[in-house]
């Protein structure tokens, strides 16, 4: 069982920047793939960004290119989500993902999940 828990949201103007993070407990956090990803109202839950177990490698969404960079800390079993240049389509509910050894961009694929942190970015 891995417990995750998100922090590190709020409300932000567009432009600014936010830093997410998603600390695990419980079994060998690197033995999992981490993930971000966000829900906003009345829409799916999308990918935005994930890493390998090493951190070596990592994967992002068009849509977050070049603005956001996923990183780990596997010493403090932490994963964060640096978020800049935020725009108010980035808006959602941002939720911290584990997947047994290897990443993937389909969240039905992942076994456990954190509660998820609000962002809020206005106009």
């Amino acid at each position: 069982q891995v417990q995750l828990v998100e922090s590190g949201g709020g409300l932000v103007q567009a432009g600014g920047s936010l830093r997410l993070s998603c600390a695990a407990s419980g079994r060998t956090f690197s033995s999992y793939a981490m993930a971000w990803f966000r829900q906003a109202p009345g829409k799916e839950r999308e990918f935005v960004a994930a890493i390998s177990r090493s951190g070596g490698s990592t994967f992002y969404a068009d849509s977050v290119k070049g603005r956001f960079t996923i990183s780990r800390d596997n010493a403090k079993n932490t994963v964060y989500l640096q978020m800049n240049s935020l725009k108010p389509e980035d808006t959602a509910v941002y939720y911290c993902g584990a997947r047994y050894y290897s990443g993937s961009g389909f969240y039905q694929e992942y076994d456990y999940w954190g509660q998820g942190t609000q962002v809020t970015v206005s106009s």
